[in-house]
């Protein structure tokens, strides 16, 4: 029996209350994502190094490279507990329920025009080139056109967003979908933080979730299922635990403290953490050019 740390409220309620059943979908050393049988949605086990998010239990456990797991077992819940076959039992006494709860948009939004200057002079310091931040000293035909291609399409995406073209916008958005490395590509790490942003209480962008509907629409047929489901848990306006905290110390914190939450965010996967901080950018700016057209909830 190993205990459930930390969680997300919803995927506790399911395994302690409705009976969650589903099978294993893919396992890497710091997660296991789980397959569920009736809505086929994924749901994520995660190492004790790793926060809290979306559809996701923190376990006491290190890594899972030793767990003998496979592809496609069975996983179901029994007694408060979330079960692997008989290889694991995962006690939810005592677990942390954790929920995403999005910071609201700042009615005096000058602390996070100067908090969008130091994140963006993070991200050109510290950020991971490869995918939506260029790589200037790469001579990789193929990695410069590709990473010209994620930028020119970001850039097309964002000026459409801005001119309240809906239809252009969301033209852009499927072009980026799939588009760049890692397993989940860099163009759906920038529209995961972009549409983020769109769902702030009392943001300027509120109207576009709309927008953030059809992207997830047109993602399932053109990425892996890893990267779909994150896109849409960001388009309902669910991300990783520390996505929230940079979001709240970009709308209102002081730099020590942003400095170190962008740096949590900058160590997610290779090149992805710099991808959503950039979509996060992106999209605070689209909400101040939003809140300077007189769109304002």
């Amino acid at each position: 029996m190993i205990q459930a740390l930390s969680g997300d409220v919803e995927f506790v309620q399911a395994i302690v209350h409705s009976g969650f059943n589903g099978f294993i979908h893919s396992i890497f050393n710091k997660t296991v994502n789980i397959k569920c049988r009736k809505t086929g949605d994924l749901y994520t086990l995660a190492t004790n190094s790793l926060d809290n998010g979306p559809n996701s239990i923190v376990i006491n456990i290190n890594s899972f490279a030793d767990s003998h797991f496979e592809l496609t077992n069975n996983v179901f819940t029994n007694n408060n507990s979330l079960y692997i076959e008989d290889k694991i039992a995962i006690s939810m006494n005592d677990i942390k329920k954790w929920e995403c709860l999005l910071p609201s948009y700042p009615v005096n939004d000058t602390q996070l025009r100067k908090n969008l200057i130091i994140i963006k002079n993070q991200i050109e310091e510290f950020g991971k080139c490869g995918g939506m931040k260029r790589n200037l000293h790469t001579k990789n035909p193929f990695q410069i056109e590709m990473e010209l291609m994620l930028q020119e399409r970001a850039h097309s995406l964002l000026c459409s967003l801005v001119n309240n073209n809906v239809a252009d916008a969301l033209r852009h958005a499927t072009r980026l979908i799939g588009l760049g490395p890692g397993l989940t590509p860099s163009g759906d790490d920038f529209l995961t933080g972009l549409m983020a942003t769109f769902h702030l209480p009392n943001c300027p962008c509120l109207s576009f979730q709309s927008f953030n509907k059809n992207v997830v629409t047109s993602a399932q047929s053109l990425t892996n299922d890893i990267s779909y489901m994150t896109l849409k848990m960001a388009s309902a306006g669910k991300v990783r635990e520390s996505i929230v905290t940079l979001l709240h110390l970009a709308l209102t914190g002081e730099e020590e403290h942003l400095i170190s939450a962008l740096q949590e965010v900058l160590k997610i996967g290779s090149s992805s953490g710099t991808d959503i901080a950039l979509g996060i950018v992106s999209g605070l700016e689209v909400n101040l050019i939003r809140k300077a057209q007189g769109h304002w909830s």
